[in-house]
């Protein structure tokens, strides 16, 4: 019999809020994080904006030592953790080590490093590469930091799958859970790639927006004049737990994860299939995993990247998925409109985003939503977020190669 699941603790460092709180007041507000690019010099880009993480101090979490060791996404990652389970409230000397497990994914893991040490390689030849390189840019190592930083012995991997590894983690963490193979995981996705390499390689592809003028309102999911994604970085961390545990001892639950469905388009590294089922079988597989018909979805967290093919093709997937008449009766956002495209992490702090939905009772909007597209006719909860139950919601995450992860999540009832 498969075990119920809940999420009881969340972590996150955003572009709009270095805590899981402030980053879902931003969401609310409709507060944009996207400025003008900081970590590298923008004028070399055609794109010269990003949705930075601001006054992030990794050593609040983690030794000074540790930290020059380790890459950025893996600072947001420690951070991230010691968010969710201080917010889980567990008593970590109380528990079987083996029966909590870490699932953490990255899309692209250390570039930073990368880059840093290919420079130390050609100015200062192979001998002074540091020997810490490896460890610190393989896109496991936060998964396994975040282990030996709470001695957590149980189920421990990296989902690897571009934009959907955050999804695609939480989904995975979701079911050993269920199976029983662990109590507790902690899950979700981290990414920092804002770099020369990271801007120049989306820039090459013609993927990002070049609204520079007006970085806030640079990222607009389904609004006619998108032009591009905006890159962004951080981290969205959450606890699962097994019901029956979470009850043991009194926790405070968000929410109760139901349904995963996970598909692949199998028709383009890059571009999503335009026919969109393949989009849309992953919702129903969710819907039908959760228990539930699609008329009962309140709310999606769409992926909503703000590019002319994303948009036009998940609006297409969603309509396929609930059928026309639930599809224009469903609440849609995306958190990118304010968050900006955090890739590998965007299935963890768009899941963070529906725990907080659901546990408040409040659709955020989409920002910067002023021109109706024709190929973009749902309701995408424009510019200002509603108050209304929320029982059920379903988040997308699709990654290049073709990945698809959704998951649902519903209002915890005895």
């Amino acid at each position: 019999m498969k075990r119920r699941v809940v999420i009881t603790g969340v972590g996150a460092v955003t572009p709009v809020g270095n805590t899981a709180t402030d980053f879902w007041q931003s969401l609310i507000t409709g507060k944009s994080g996207v400025r003008r690019v900081t970590q590298v010099d923008p004028d070399k880009f055609p794109s010269k904006i990003a949705a930075e993480v601001k006054n992030f101090n990794p050593t609040v979490y983690m030794n000074p030592k540790a930290a020059r060791r380790s890459d950025k996404f893996v600072h947001f990652a420690i951070a991230g953790a010691k968010m969710a389970v201080d917010d889980c409230k567990i008593d970590l000397s109380t528990i079987d080590p083996f029966r909590f497990g870490v699932m953490i994914g990255s899309g692209i893991g250390g570039l930073r490093v990368t880059e840093e040490q290919h420079q130390v390689l050609f100015e200062k030849g192979p001998s002074r590469i540091s020997p810490f390189m490896i460890p610190m840019l393989i896109c496991n190592i936060a998964a396994g930091m975040v282990a030996i930083e709470f001695k957590l012995k149980g189920p421990n991997t990296c989902t690897v799958t571009a934009c959907a590894s955050g999804a695609n983690a939480i989904g995975d963490a979701f079911r050993v859970v269920q199976r029983g193979e662990a109590d507790m995981m902690i899950a979700g996705g981290s990414e920092s790639c804002i770099t020369d390499l990271g801007l120049g390689g989306f820039s090459a592809m013609k993927a990002l927006s070049l609204r520079n003028d007006n970085p806030e309102a640079a990222s607009r999911p389904f609004d006619k004049t998108r032009d591009g994604f905006v890159m962004g970085e951080g981290c969205g961390l959450l606890v699962l737990e097994d019901l029956e545990s979470a009850l043991k001892r009194g926790a405070s639950i968000y929410g109760e994860m139901a349904g995963y469905g996970m598909t692949c388009d199998a028709y383009h590294i890059t571009a999503p299939d335009p026919a969109g089922t393949s989009a849309a079988e992953c919702m129903l597989r969710a819907i039908n995993d959760a228990g539930l018909k699609p008329d009962e979805i309140t709310y999606i967290n769409a992926h909503g990247t703000s590019t002319q093919l994303n948009d036009s093709l998940e609006t297409k997937a969603i309509k396929l998925a609930l059928g026309e008449k639930a599809a224009k009766k469903v609440m849609i956002s995306s958190s990118k409109s304010m968050t900006g495209h955090l890739l590998g992490a965007a299935g963890g702090v768009e899941a963070i985003a529906c725990a907080f939905a659901i546990k408040e009772d409040i659709i955020p909007p989409t920002i910067n939503y002023e021109y109706p597209d024709p190929e973009c006719d749902l309701d995408y909860t424009p510019n200002e977020a509603r108050k209304v139950v929320v029982n059920a919601t379903l988040s997308n995450s699709l990654g290049f190669g073709g990945h698809n992860a959704t998951l649902v999540m519903i209002k915890y009832v005895a």
